[in-house]
């Protein structure tokens, strides 16, 4: 199981030179990944191209871009583009979001989303292969090729959690990423079910990709009460509500991996042993001792 960090989002007109500090610690530090969300503030994209063209070598992924508010062929031109300015370490994540963002901020229809997803994807992956695509569906349509540099093998993941989300992950993408997800529901739910859409298809072992909130503490209490505070709003989303139900979990705290460097690396174990092939850890302690132990597992 490979570490990687997931990187908090700068703010303030400093922001991309902020970013670009953090992916060269991280790339110093031998961190084979470094992981950006895309929610309100920088474009992941833009200024994953923009700060992480300035670091060489390490792998760069979003987790995720929405699709909704972009055509596939828009993304897919965003992403190669990105992608070369890269040198082709993109690794392009994307995601549904959430009907309260989709359809009360932008104003789009968040209807059947598990088609609308399977649509995108028939669109989207061949475009960022370098081939001509004409696709008519239910939710959308694209007659169109790019000549746009950067294809190869960028892979494309997206943000599966409920079965045919993950069906697809294995059969048409190339994997999934998480956020919230435990190791009993990764076990149980996630891994076999990507595991098998790719064994099906005839399509290599798929990358799982486990975000979740990490803190090395003596403290354990006083960590899972600022996990619990820091990461409220996840427990009243449907998507990563339904993963802390199956994982039993009352709430986001639940899932952190909090505790002494033994006890959290016996839990990383536990989720390389459920099948994640690469854990994004979220420093939410945001103290020396975290980063330490992560650095002591690479």
């Amino acid at each position: 199981m490979r570490i990687g960090l997931y990187l908090d989002e700068p703010q303030g007109p400093e922001a991309l030179g902020k970013l670009r500090d953090r992916i060269a610690r991280t790339a110093d530090e031998g961190f084979p990944s470094a992981w950006v969300s895309n929610i309100f503030g920088l474009d992941a994209l833009t200024a994953l191209a923009v700060a992480g063209s300035q670091v060489p070598g390490i792998e760069l992924g979003t987790a995720v871009v929405p699709t909704y508010p972009r055509h596939p062929a828009v993304l897919a031109q965003q992403a190669l583009t990105v992608n070369t300015a890269l040198e082709g370490r993109l690794a392009l994540g994307i995601g549904l979001s959430h009907q309260i963002v989709i359809e009360g901020m932008y104003g789009y229809s968040f209807d059947k989303p598990a088609r609308h997803m399977r649509e995108y994807l028939s669109v989207l992956v061949p475009l960022v292969r370098g081939e001509q695509v004409e696709f008519e569906g239910e939710t959308l349509t694209a007659k169109i090729g790019l000549s746009t540099p950067g294809t190869g093998d960028m892979p494309v993941l997206i943000a599966a959690l409920a079965p045919r989300m993950l069906k697809l992950a294995g059969e048409v993408a190339d994997g999934t990423v998480l956020w919230m997800t435990g190791p009993k529901t990764v076990a149980e739910h996630v891994a076999p079910a990507v595991t098998e859409a790719a064994r099906a298809a005839g399509r290599p072992a798929p990358r799982i990709v486990c975000g979740l909130p990490i803190c090395i503490t003596d403290d354990v209490e006083a960590a899972r009460a600022r996990a619990a505070e820091v990461f409220a709003v996840y427990g009243h989303l449907p998507s990563y509500r339904a993963m802390l139900d199956k994982e039993g979990a009352e709430g986001p705290a639940q899932v952190a991996l909090i505790g002494d460097e033994d006890t959290v690396a016996a839990q990383l174990e536990t989720l390389a042993k459920a099948g994640v092939t690469d854990f994004a850890a979220s420093e939410f302690g945001r103290d020396q001792r975290t980063r330490d132990f992560l650095k002591s597992l690479l």
